[in-house]
């Protein structure tokens, strides 16, 4: 069959010819995904004066582990869970991806950190951002330390199944599965998966691991992300 050659015809031609092309099932146009609006970072600028305040106080360690997302990483008392490690804690509680890119120079690349331990995309899919909007935003983010900090081990701590967002769970693995799957290609880059250990024998978010809310963790979850992560720490220095 001869191809047909579009650009010899005026474009309101070209524009009829592929409808009908498409009328027929000759032609079908590629499925497009929705992007869901980024919110505001600018919410969070209050935060961003308080690390900086807090800077101008105080030194932080070279060649640091540096923890950075959301409310996660916030509520992981990451000191006391890694006593030996140089740690920098800068998580702002709320935060989707696209906010830690927003302020990256600030939470991440003005500290050098040697390690970046990094959790986020678990408020994204519970605004309705889609797999691929939010694993575009990690790649970006990869993408930024990596040009400006070449040296530095960055590690996706796997989205959370939580009993909250249960439904969302699907889309969650699937996220996970990406990140890891993009994360084997490169050797900076490491995948630390918390989710396998936190579900129960039947596949389900163990209760004990959450507080009231369903979403946030209980100490009980903690020491499983800190076993998680201190083993891949471990592996990687």
């Amino acid at each position: 069959m001869k191809r047909l050659e579009f650009r010899r015809f005026p474009l309101r031609d070209r524009a009829y010819a592929v409808f009908a092309l498409c009328s027929l099932g000759l032609i079908v146009p590629p499925l497009t995904e929705a992007q869901q609006s980024d919110p505001d970072p600018e919410r969070f600028e209050q935060q961003i004066s308080r690390f900086e305040a807090w800077d101008t106080k105080n030194s932080h360690p070279t060649k640091a582990t540096l923890f950075v997302g959301s409310s996660s990483i916030v509520m992981w008392n990451s000191a006391e869970r890694f006593p030996s490690v140089p740690l920098i804690n800068r998580g702002f509680g709320g935060s989707h991806v696209s906010d830690v890119n927003h302020y990256v120079e600030e939470t991440v690349l003005k500290y050098l950190p040697a390690t970046i331990i990094f959790y986020a995309g678990d408020n994204d899919l519970g605004a309705g951002k889609s797999v691929t909007q939010i694993f575009e935003d990690y790649r970006e983010f990869v993408e930024t330390v990596s040009e400006e900090l070449p040296e530095s081990e960055i590690v996706f701590v796997a989205v959370k199944p939580s009993i909250q967002r249960w439904s969302l769970w699907p889309q969650m693995k699937e996220l996970n599965e990406q990140v890891q799957s993009f994360s084997g290609l490169h050797s900076n880059l490491h995948y630390a998966d918390i989710a396998t250990p936190m579900l129960d024998e039947d596949g389900k978010p163990m209760p004990e691991l959450f507080v009231q809310d369903g979403l946030h963790m209980t100490s009980a979850g903690y020491d499983i992300w800190t076993d998680v992560l201190g083993k891949l720490l471990h592996s990687i220095h």
